[in-house]
């Protein structure tokens, strides 16, 4: 036998050894039982499918799963019972556990109502594409509310009420067609605000037009602007009108005229240094 068929036949003989061995090896992983460790769990009730805000919820919308023992989850409930008719104050997706933040009190009802805060107002205003920041103005951002009013003398725009929390846009069905995230197409924005931001805006909507501006959630800074008045875009604002009362007790509006800046004064000072006589000014 040459070298060449030596070769050949001994590599032969390592494939099928190797083949044999790994064969072996596998029935014998494949007959080794499993073992499962039986990790303590109790039940929690979780939602059976996505549901939005207001939701009251019906045994069907609700199903118990496991959860483990040793990280037991605050607020949970391990019955469907204690949720049937209770409202949802948060969405929740499908196996997201029920728990006692995310429902409203017993007896409160579902709906928009029972997600208000005590101490807090909800005030629907109706919008547009422009108002409402091309529909970003989505549940859970912040905005600001401006004011353009329009008065004889001057037309002047303002931020009334700032970092206001959007609650609802659109109706219920605007709300559960639309995407986490995606702009909802709408004519009405419902915002919590408190009660005296709810005058604010209602007399601001009442006597002149608004406007919403959306802010980063996390910019919780108020926003405290003098306004911008319509002579202003041009140059300096004009001064407010001031009313005087004379002595007859008629009232008489007086326009203050623009202050002038004085002119800067300069000083001129003559040196005569030999033959040199030079003038400087100094300012």
């Amino acid at each position: 036998m040459n070298r060449r068929n030596r070769t050949l036949l001994v590599l032969l003989v390592a494939v099928g050894l190797a083949s044999a061995a790994t064969y072996l090896v596998y029935r014998a992983v494949s007959r080794i039982p499993e073992r499962q460790v039986e990790v303590a769990s109790v039940f929690v009730a979780v939602a059976a499918e996505d549901l939005p805000v207001g939701t009251m919820l019906t045994k069907d919308q609700v199903k118990l799963v496991g959860w483990p023992k040793s990280s037991p989850l605050q607020g949970a409930f391990s019955s469907p019972d204690a949720l049937v008719g209770r409202g949802l104050v948060q969405s929740v997706k499908a196996n997201e556990p029920l728990t006692e933040t995310k429902l409203a009190p017993t007896a409160a009802g579902a709906g928009l109502p029972p997600t208000i805060p005590p101490g807090m107002r909800a005030l629907s205003l109706r919008v547009n594409d422009v108002i409402g920041v091309a529909g970003f103005t989505v549940p859970g951002t912040r905005v600001d509310v401006l004011v353009t009013l329009h008065t004889n003398d001057t037309t002047m725009s303002r931020a009334v009420v700032s970092n206001v929390q959007v609650l609802t846009a659109g109706t219920r069905y605007d709300q559960e067609q639309a995407k986490d995230g995606q702009p909802i197409p709408t004519t009405v924005v419902t915002l919590m605000v408190t009660p005296e931001d709810a005058e604010r805006i209602t007399l601001a909507q009442n006597t002149g037009g608004i406007t919403l501006v959306l802010r980063n959630p996390l910019d919780v800074t108020p926003t405290d602007t003098k306004g911008v008045r319509l002579a202003s875009l041009l140059g300096d604002p004009d001064p407010a009108p001031v009313v005087k009362v004379e002595k007859t007790g008629q009232r008489r509006v007086v326009v203050p005229k623009p202050a002038v800046a004085e002119a800067p004064k300069f000083y001129s000072v003559e040196a005569i240094r030999a033959a040199k006589r030079s003038e400087e000014v100094i300012k």
